[in-house]
């Protein structure tokens, strides 16, 4: 809070900016925030003569902040979400974008004890489904008509347009049962009209990733794109591969979504190999998926460069690529004048065994380590996240890992 008094300034020292546009890649540069969070300068070596914060990239790469496109942090108002201090500026993301774990009945809570006190950019796609994830795949939403109340969702989102940017879908059978597809179309006849885009999760079908295809258009969200799912993955079948390949073709985005349940790493080498490259990176971060087998973004990230996907091509599906979906500008963001949101970051040689959603596991020999976020004037210390011990929990079903 601004109590009336100077606000320090912000300089950051020895950086190589990427991402940028017109910005040379590669070349050190000084860059001085104001008090006010607003890009001051930019140059090597920079002379400054007031007092101001000093942080030194140390040669570390800095991009436009980071943006994970799919996580869960309605915590206290669903029973997976986690705080988004948990996957947030402390592991170098300054946009979060929560993907339905609130719908029309419960927003505003989200609103108000989530999204407005953050110190990170958070945005959302809205639930189809009234109660969104309360009590997620315990209770679904998307049992029967009855869970959807169209015209309460208009409402919601005209009173929360500048927090909504589209609506959320869950399409596999452990949510809608035998609906199939017909949440799908819902769905995207409410997001014509309010002129937004959907997001919609593939999984165990139905509905089928290809009906799903069909009905979605450009500008839309496949979440979960590299799935390994037996039903749902765009590898077993050349047919769902051309189409998704001609989709991506015209303008729909595939996500990657990891979850606990939806990354397969053959599917992904697989499809890179094709030249079918991911839209977007996003982690699925909740509480079930955090420790196991997700951990946070920048490894994520190291997940899809393990498999194929170019340095250059991994940083834009967490900057320009998800800030698009979002309509968040990103044309100056490093100018004289522009607030400041960035994300400091290192490629470091690593030996971390890392797993997908299927259980298989893979080497990294090259990882993201995020250093610092910044957001306006501020310089928040970030860093991976390392899993603690996983636990092994008892079901009436039986076991599994937590």
């Amino acid at each position: 809070m601004n109590d009336g008094k100077k606000q320090s300034a912000l300089l950051i020292t020895n950086v190589k900016p990427m991402a940028f546009g017109a910005s040379a890649p590669g070349q050190k540069t000084d860059i001085l925030v104001d008090g006010d969070g607003r890009i001051a300068a930019i140059g090597p070596d920079l002379s400054v003569s007031q007092d101001v914060t000093r942080v030194d990239g140390k040669g570390a790469w800095i991009s436009p902040g980071w943006v994970d496109l799919h996580v869960h942090i309605w915590h206290g108002g669903t029973d997976i979400s986690i705080r988004p201090s948990e996957c947030g500026a402390e592991r170098g993301v300054t946009t979060l974008v929560d993907a339905g774990s609130a719908g029309e009945a419960n927003f505003h809570g989200f609103r108000e004890y989530i999204i407005e006190p953050s110190k990170e950019r958070i945005k959302a796609f809205l639930n189809l489904g009234s109660i969104g994830l309360v009590a997620c795949n315990r209770v679904t939403e998307l049992r029967d008509i009855r869970d959807i109340n169209l015209d309460r969702i208009l409402e919601c989102y005209e009173e929360n347009r500048e927090h909504i940017v589209g609506l959320k879908v869950r399409a596999s059978h452990v949510i809608t049962g035998s609906w199939g597809v017909t949440p799908v179309k819902l769905g995207k006849k409410i997001a014509k009209i309010l002129k937004i885009p959907m997001m919609v999760h593939v999984g165990e079908p139905p509905a089928l990733y290809d009906e799903v295809l069909e009905i979605l258009g450009p500008g839309d969200v496949v979440t979960h794109c590299f799935n390994g799912k037996a039903g749902s993955s765009i590898m077993e079948d050349e047919d769902l591969f051309n189409l998704a390949e001609k989709c991506a073709g015209e303008g729909i985005r595939l996500d990657i979504g990891h979850g606990g349940a939806s990354f397969s790493f053959k599917v992904a080498e697989a499809a890179i190999a094709r030249g079918l490259l991911p839209f977007s990176i996003s982690t699925d971060l909740h509480g079930h998926s955090m420790n196991f087998p997700v951990w946070d973004l920048a490894t994520t990230m190291s997940k899809l460069l393990s498999v194929g996907m170019p340095f250059d091509k991994v940083v834009e599906a967490v900057t320009h690529a998800p800030a698009s979906v979002i309509k968040l500008p990103m044309d100056g963001r490093l100018s004289v004048g522009e607030r400041a949101d960035f994300t400091i970051f290192d490629l470091i040689d690593a030996d971390i065994e890392a797993t997908d959603s299927n259980g298989d596991v893979s080497v990294l020999t090259k990882v993201f380590e995020p250093r610092y976020a910044v957001i306006g004037r501020e310089a928040i210390a970030a860093s991976r996240y390392i899993p603690r011990a996983r636990k092994l929990v008892r079901h009436s079903h039986g076991y599994s890992y937590r």
